[in-house]
């Protein structure tokens, strides 16, 4: 798995670039913001996710964990693909969009092409813990919270009871696995 590429902007258009990385390009799909950030024949580190399916593999990059973090929560969602991943990072900020989901406001995620109002419906109802912030605590329980919720999924538990299970839980990671499977075998 490729989770970071540093090198040279060799080509660049608005959501595609190629990065030279020791002689060896790899052509990265990219957000409008995350294009307008880099300049053509600057060094550069791009955070990536790569995705590899029957026809296409595909590297998209990220200047900020925060897209990147954005990019690979809504990947997640049913009927949400890299390219209305992608749109919606190159719409919203992860500041924005998170204000969006918090607000429920499926009027400002119908702006994005290719999603209507049912697709953006769903994408809040499936994201509304979804919320970034700036402050480094917050971030952690956030990501103590996801990782905690990604492992509930694994063990084969509903979103919407995992949900109710972590509500106002706090802890690290472990901390909130047991306290949530506690609550889970009461349901």
């Amino acid at each position: 798995m490729i989770v970071a590429l540093e090198g040279i902007v060799e080509h660049k258009e608005p959501t595609l670039l190629h990065l030279n990385v020791g002689g060896v390009v790899y052509e990265l799909l990219v957000s409008l913001h995350c294009s307008q950030a880099l300049e053509k024949s600057a060094k550069s580190r791009l955070h990536t996710t790569q995705i590899i399916r029957e026809d296409a593999h595909l590297l998209i990059g990220f200047v900020s964990r925060q897209e990147k973090k954005m990019f690979d929560t809504l990947l997640k969602i049913n009927g949400v693909g890299p390219k209305v991943a992608l749109a919606i990072c190159s719409t919203f900020t992860p500041e924005s969009f998170g204000k969006i989901v918090t607000a429920k406001d499926v009027g400002m995620l119908k702006r994005v092409p290719g999603i209507g109002p049912k697709a953006a419906s769903r994408i809040l109802v499936e994201l509304a813990d979804f919320i970034v912030d700036d402050s480094a605590d917050t971030q952690s329980i956030g990501a103590s919270l996801q990782e905690a919720t990604m492992a509930l999924e694994s063990l084969g538990f509903k979103k919407e009871a995992i949900r109710k299970a972590l509500q106002g839980a706090s802890g690290d990671t472990a901390t909130l696995v047991k306290e949530a499977l506690k609550k889970l075998q009461k349901l």
